[in-house]
């Protein structure tokens, strides 16, 4: 599983010209799986995007996470996030989840989101969707579960 994650002061996602999903300061994730993606890895990543302390505390050093700034959630799903370029010029998919499986993780990933009591918003999987956002930093991590261990 992959996510890029940034800190936002405010993002949105649009669908057919319409807002489905808009939050304040927060994440904005973009996240891609793969078919040896489980329910366990997805909780692991939920689990650690939750608990990232990368927002400024009354010192300027980033020692707070996402509970503490009272933050919110924007979830998209991003299946370009496994584009292979090693050969030629047009990107192969092929590590990319199956949309089904794919799509049931994002699903429980947005749910766990809000176990957390996060406000979470989300897009439309495997629509062509718009994404605006205000970066803070800006600021951005990519996490790759097989990196983390999970």
């Amino acid at each position: 599983m992959k996510v890029v994650l940034q800190r936002v002061l405010k993002a949105q996602v649009e669908v057919e010209g319409k807002v489905v999903g808009s939050i304040g300061q927060g994440f904005l994730l973009l996240l891609g799986a793969q078919d040896c993606d489980t329910i366990e890895t997805a909780d692991r990543m939920v689990d650690k995007i939750c608990k990232l302390r990368i927002f400024q505390d009354e010192n300027g050093k980033t020692n707070l996470g996402l509970a503490d700034v009272n933050g919110e959630i924007l979830a998209v799903s991003q299946f370009t996030l496994y584009a292979d370029c090693k050969k030629g010029n047009r990107p192969s998919f092929i590590r990319a989840g199956k949309p089904e499986q794919a799509n049931a993780l994002y699903e429980h990933m947005i749910e766990r989101f809000k176990l957390y009591g996060k406000k979470v918003e989300h897009g439309i999987f495997g629509a062509h969707m718009e994404v605006k956002l205000v970066n803070d930093g800006p600021f951005t991590l990519v996490l790759d579960s097989e990196e983390l261990g999970f």
